[in-house]
């Protein structure tokens, strides 16, 4: 099976290859809210080092987030596109649970902004979170991952956060293609209301 994954709803955007259960060809581009803007160039540049074309792809699997919300909009968009133009099945696989998918890592951590992460792992269910609350839910010296760990990690004292550049902060594609047998639809999870939601409620209730 010859699958393209990707996620957009962190600051890296990553994407991958997998055929046949191995990951044949992987990228990942940095930037903080402009990431998902290059995922089409990577999963161009991706297929050409392959030598594969986009109708040989049997399945797209596309990161669900929780993250940002420009970011999450961008990749299931494009996920959503690509499967209808190529006549391929797209599925949906939590940002959370790729970032849990390498051995040894005990919670996952996504910075949420605005003082909070979304968190999941041993003992926590998906959620968004203040990192000393999360800090005090968790055993001493639990793993955590995510770029939420890495921005609080002083709030997670404690705990085993991995050094800056580890690659176990990354939500790598691969882990998503690995989890499609048991993906969901393309759908987000955003796990609170959106900044703008909240924006537009905060200004009719000053209005009403």
């Amino acid at each position: 099976m010859q699958i393209l994954s990707f996620d957009t709803a962190t600051d890296v955007s990553t994407a991958c290859i997998t055929v046949d259960s191995h990951a044949v060809a992987e990228s990942a581009v940095r930037g903080r809210s402009t990431s998902a803007q290059h995922v089409l160039e990577q999963i161009d540049e991706l297929l050409g080092r392959c030598g594969l074309e986009p109708r040989e792809l049997d399945l797209i699997v596309a990161g669900r987030g929780p993250g940002t919300f420009t970011g999450l909009r961008i990749g299931l968009a494009t996920a959503r596109g690509l499967g209808f133009a190529l006549g391929v099945q797209v599925r949906g696989v939590s940002t959370l649970d790729a970032l849990l998918a390498p051995d040894g890592v005990d919670v996952a951590c996504i910075d949420a902004r605005r003082g909070e992460v979304f968190a999941a792992g041993a003992g926590i269910e998906p959620c968004a979170i203040d990192p000393a609350a999360l800090a005090a839910r968790l055993a001493p010296g639990a793993r955590v991952a995510g770029d939420g760990a890495i921005r609080y990690r002083e709030a997670l004292a404690g705990l085993d956060v991995p050094a800056d550049d580890s690659p176990l902060h990354v939500p790598a594609a691969r882990h998503h293609a690995s989890l499609y047998e048991t993906a969901g639809p393309p759908e987000p999870i955003y796990l609170r209301a959106p900044d703008a939601d909240r924006s537009l409620a905060g200004k009719e209730g000053a209005a009403a």
